[in-house]
């Protein structure tokens, strides 16, 4: 089990969240998901949040994250979701022709608690194999 400390506070905390893309649409191809891991870091970095696994479908993304208990789940998914889409669209200034409005991701998102001890190895693998061919068997959350 590892703690994260801070001059407050002990917390081992982490979080699988999911989001799709506005209108479900299939961008997450290519170097995208490089971009995004990319600015994944930098937010890391800027906040003190530690993205453990990100994963990617042609439609939406899975985030394994743990982060400081300053932070509610919405308000790092509104940093994430924030600046992700504003560099996605400086980056790559084509993506305005594919969504309007202003926005890369849906409203929307998933968020649950993982623990070490019960369903970590299983949370991970699932994100880990994000994206792999439809052959592939995905793993269950629940079951």
């Amino acid at each position: 089990m590892t703690l994260n400390r801070t001059f407050h506070n002990v917390y081992d905390a982490h979080y699988h969240i999911v989001f799709p893309v506005k209108y479900r649409k299939a961008l997450l191809t290519e170097e995208i998901p490089r971009a995004i891991s990319a600015i994944a870091e930098e937010i890391g970095q800027r906040y003190d949040i530690d993205f453990e696994r990100i994963g990617y479908d042609l439609n939406h993304v899975h985030l394994l994250v743990s982060f400081l208990p300053k932070y509610g789940g919405s308000a790092i998914v509104r940093i994430f979701k924030s600046i992700t889409t504003k560099q996605l669209f400086i980056r790559f200034p084509q993506l305005k022709k594919e969504l309007w409005g202003g926005e890369f991701w849906s409203d929307g998102f998933y968020m649950a608690t993982v623990s070490e001890r019960g369903n970590w190895k299983v949370v991970e693998k699932y994100i880990a194999n994000q994206g792999k061919t439809k052959e592939e068997v995905q793993l269950r959350l629940l079951t």
